[in-house]
């Protein structure tokens, strides 16, 4: 992913509920939302045909990851497939809070799959059960237990106010607050191409034309831009569902798929 918000024990049903859009180049292979085979661990999610992984997902007993990348052109963009920090999670069944741990180098896990945090080029990762919603980052490695509230994410730090998450933030407590279940409000917040002002963008070190390109929640171009949109909604129980919409490069919607685990 590249951008998302996500509501944490806050709405009246959904526990867990996150919106964002994966940006990609489109020449690279990639597979719809899917159940992954059991020998996988039944993931639901994206898959990156070319390195294996996912940027978002959920599990069969409804647990949620999704990463972003981080946005430094000075740091080394070596290492293992990020997507593979997701997937390892989804298919675990440590406690969210000590599967963070465990990457982060702070303690240990009986999983003899779960990977080690500094091998990979920078990134956010957020990981969720039915307990606690985690943040571990590794440019440096910092973690965080998330407190109830809207949290924002993009390719910098976590509730970073760069101005598409603010505004994405804002749709979504703006949809909270309206008491409806209808999701197209935040679909067409994940859709909203407006560039911010230069005055409010950041600085990550890509020039200002890239800054200002790479400001709307939304990016549309023939080679890279938003390639996927996807709403997770989680409750307590660890029932919900996965929704994702695709996109070819003139920004037309070209698939939609849903997938639910427990009861809903």
């Amino acid at each position: 992913m590249c951008l998302l918000t996500l509501a944490w024990k806050v709405h009246p049903r959904w526990q867990l509920l996150m919106a964002g859009n994966r940006d990609e180049f489109h020449a690279r292979p990639t597979a719809p939302l899917a159940v992954w085979p059991a020998a996988e661990g039944a993931v639901r999610a994206g898959r990156d045909l070319r390195s294996g992984g996912t940027w978002a997902g959920i599990s069969a007993t409804g647990r949620m990851a999704v990463v972003t990348n981080v946005r430094d052109p000075r740091a080394a963009q070596t290492g293992p497939s990020r997507g593979a920090l997701v997937a390892s999670f989804l298919r675990d069944a440590a406690p969210a809070g000590r599967y963070a741990d465990w990457l982060a180098g702070h303690a240990r896990t009986a999983s003899a799959e779960a990977p080690d945090a500094r091998a990979y080029a920078p990134f956010n990762l957020l990981l969720a059960d039915t307990d606690s919603c985690e943040f571990l980052g590794n440019h440096p490695v910092q973690r965080q237990t998330l407190a109830a509230g809207i949290h924002g994410l993009s390719n910098g730090p976590l509730d970073a106010p760069w101005p598409k998450t603010l505004r994405l933030n804002a749709a979504l407590q703006t949809w909270l607050d309206s008491g409806s279940n209808a999701l197209e409000p935040l679909w067409q917040a994940l859709a909203d191409t407006t560039r911010a002002d230069d005055a409010t963008l950041p600085d990550t070190g890509i020039g200002l034309e890239r800054e200002r390109w790479l400001s709307s929640a939304f990016i549309r171009s023939a080679e890279y831009g938003t390639r996927a949109s996807t709403i997770i909604a989680l409750d307590a129980q660890g029932s919900g569902f996965i929704m994702e919409r695709r996109f070819d490069p003139d920004g037309a919607c070209i698939g939609e798929s849903r997938l639910a685990v427990g009861s809903d």
